[in-house]
């Protein structure tokens, strides 16, 4: 009888001991998604964003991959994004989908939380070639005020993590959190985004490439890359309005900014001034190549008569003053040259509408 005890004894012992060892892990975990839910709810920006769900979610849920998609077919996030200077090439599990494929109806597929071993043809949109292929996966759709705004992907190489059968709840209640971030996030952004966007344009503001300059001019002081700047003015802009009307004079700027900017890189910035006056920002460029890409902007907008709604023609020039600095000794001051570089950039616009406008001269 007492050894019969002592097995019973050891036996719930050794019961114990597992539910308490089942119960710390448990807890854990829990802790481990508390301070996800805690991180992810706090992010402001979206570069926190995506930091939390590729970084702290991964780890939080032990998962060997996880990406992130965004419904955006008119790439207007993508378009916020670059602005503010996010480039989501560094994110290959952020993806962006152009074209919505129906999946605004209430009944698709796609609205549905998907588990199950990973499939080429189901999946491959959802894990693409840049990612780790997973073995098996929960694709979560997420969804605010009824509509598919993207999904949320996990991914583990245990193929019996994710099946057909297992309770979706507490994966959809993540992808729910997940989803009103998202929301709110991107909503932060568009205002900051708004904040730095002239409202007829819809290029940058002043305040911006003010900003963005302090920004180039510490990274070349640094790195000692070139930067180049561009103060770029129409000419004769107040026979437009003197003739047009205020109206055709805003239809000139908005054709002018959308040229000027088809003829720069991503990594460049441009902005409205205000006025008739824009600035351009070229990134690791030099006075030579500053001056080649000011001639294509010159070019673009003089060579191709500009077309009113009234149907009228015109035919817009620019002159435009180019500056370069390469090289920032330790000890200026970021703001003194900030202010120099666009100082010669206005002085070289100043002689080009001197010698005869529709012109580029650059600095000496």
């Amino acid at each position: 009888m007492t050894n019969k005890l002592a097995t019973e004894n050891s036996q719930l012992r050794a019961q114990l001991k597992l539910l308490l060892e089942q119960a710390h892990r448990n807890q854990l975990i829990m802790q481990r998604y508390q301070e996800f839910d805690l991180n992810f709810i706090s992010a402001n920006t979206f570069q926190e964003l995506i930091d939390s769900v590729f970084d702290t979610l991964t780890e939080a849920s032990e998962l060997d991959v996880v990406t992130l998609s965004l419904i955006d077919p008119d790439a207007e996030i993508r378009r916020i994004l670059s602005d503010l200077r996010i480039d989501v090439s560094d994110y290959p599990n952020l993806i962006f989908v152009e074209k919505n494929d129906g999946v605004d109806e209430l009944s698709h597929p796609a609205r549905k939380p998907s588990l199950g071993p990973y499939n080429t043809m189901q999946h491959r949109h959802r894990f693409p070639a840049t990612v780790l292929k997973p073995a098996s996966v929960a694709v979560l759709p997420l969804i605010r005020r009824n509509a598919l705004i993207g999904w949320l992907s996990l991914g583990s190489l245990d193929p019996a993590r994710f099946t057909p059968n297992m309770a979706s709840d507490f994966l959809q209640h993540r992808a729910s959190i997940v989803a009103i971030c998202v929301e709110n996030v991107i909503n932060n952004e568009r205002l900051q985004h708004i904040g730095l966007t002239d409202p007829l344009t819809g290029v940058n503001n002043r305040r911006y490439v003010e900003r963005r300059l302090l920004e180039e001019v510490g990274r070349t002081q640094r790195h000692g890359y070139a930067l180049s700047s561009m103060y770029i003015d129409l000419d004769f802009f107040k026979k437009v309005n003197d003739n047009f009307g205020h109206q055709g004079g805003d239809e000139v700027l908005r054709e002018v900014a959308a040229r000027i900017k088809a003829e720069l890189r991503l990594s460049d910035a441009l902005g409205r001034f205000g006025g008739e006056e824009f600035v351009v920002l070229l990134i690791d460029a030099e006075i030579d190549a500053a001056i080649a890409v000011a001639e294509r902007i010159r070019g673009s907008i003089c060579n191709t008569p500009l077309i009113l709604t009234s149907g009228e023609k015109l035919r817009i020039t620019v002159s435009i003053g180019v500056a370069s600095v390469d090289r920032i000794d330790r000890k200026e001051m970021i703001a003194t040259t900030a202010q120099q570089l666009l100082a010669k950039a206005d002085q070289a616009l100043y002689l080009a509408k001197q010698g005869g406008r529709n012109k580029v001269m650059s600095a000496a």
